[in-house]
């Protein structure tokens, strides 16, 4: 298949497009290569796939609709992915017109273009901060999402109701999948893995918020892959049993899905930490710190509605996905054993 997915410089992007460029489609990569994080990561990342004959990529901002429009008129994606985003929770604090731009602007020109070009199904990230204040685990598609904590889920939210909208109006099918923090080799370095294993290498203190009292359903990058590929190929269709007395909000009478993804298993964050220090060899403090604005206690998915419609199955352990992640980090920052 034809298949545009922008933020393939991205940590998911990178990886998603290496197994749709191995099992034979062709891609178009879209990524404004900005500068959140270093930008040399996001050039590593895109040489380990940027000569492959079934690869082009195109620099550009999603917020240009002139330039989203004329990729996808001169490609003609059957299929697109939208990974590009402003990412980061503490970040949308102090940036809040980045979010704007990039998550709501960029997405609505993604909709339109989707919409114009007769694309056969849009998969776009959203994520597990839609569930906000939720305190009812595991987190469920079906529960209200209705009290984000940050910008950053807001805009997420706002992406699934745009979506929708789209989906009712022009058939446009579309599934947005909640990741649910995820990690391994190539991860943004603004997120927990790297940013412990920064100071562990460095022999410099963790900041530890909530006390240590956090867990996360870490979610293994391979895994995460895979679900997003199995969702691209199983195309959203109306919900048959859809009732608006009763609404489901994971399903619609229109030709829209969203689900969580990820590795319903969760992590109390002091194991991740303790993992991650047998694994680089070295232990370091701790400071126990309150909870940050924006942040959650804890996150879990629920990801049963994944498993029925496409099979889903994360199999990677948390030791196994924290033994793989160090390994490459060891060896993209050369740290001696």
């Amino acid at each position: 298949m034809r298949i545009l997915v922008t933020g393939t410089a991205g940590f998911v992007g990178a990886a998603l497009t290496e197994r749709l460029l191995a099992r034979g489609d062709e891609v178009l990569g879209i990524d404004n290569h900005n500068d959140y994080y270093d930008p040399s990561l996001k050039e590593a990342r895109l040489a380990r796939f940027a000569s492959h004959p079934n690869y082009t990529h195109l620099r550009a901002d999603l917020a240009d609709a002139a330039a989203v429009n004329r990729a996808f008129e001169e490609f003609k994606p059957q299929r697109v992915v939208n990974l590009a985003a402003q990412a980061g929770v503490r970040y949308s604090l102090k940036n809040p017109q980045v979010y704007v731009q990039s998550n709501l602007v960029g997405f609505v020109n993604v909709l339109e273009a989707c919409r114009h070009g007769n694309v056969e199904h849009l998969v776009y990230a959203s994520s597990s901060s839609v569930y906000g204040a939720n305190r009812k685990l595991p987190f469920a598609v079906e529960d209200a999402v209705d009290h984000p904590v940050s910008l950053y889920a807001a805009t997420k939210k706002a992406n699934e109701l745009m979506a929708h909208t789209y989906s009712h109006l022009y058939g446009l099918p579309t599934t947005g999948l909640r990741f649910f923090t995820v990690y391994g080799p190539w991860g943004r370095p603004d997120m927990s893995p790297i940013l412990f294993a920064d100071r562990i290498v460095r022999g410099e203190a963790i900041d530890v918020f909530n006390y240590g009292n956090h867990s996360r359903d870490f979610t293994y990058i391979d895994d995460i892959v895979e679900g997003v590929i199995r969702t691209l190929d199983h195309v959203a269709r109306p919900d048959p049993a859809y009732d608006p007395l009763l609404p489901n909000t994971g399903t619609s009478n229109a030709p829209y899905r969203v689900y969580n993804i990820g590795n319903d298993q969760p992590v109390q964050l002091m194991r991740f930490i303790e993992l991650l220090e047998q694994n680089l060899g070295r232990t370091v403090e701790k400071r126990l710190l309150p909870m940050q604005p924006g942040d959650v206690p804890d996150t879990w998915a629920d990801v049963s509605a994944l498993r029925r419609d496409v099979g889903y199955a994360p199999n990677t352990s948390i030791e196994v996905g924290v033994k793989r992640f160090a390994e490459w980090y060891r060896d993209y920052h050369h740290v001696e054993s």
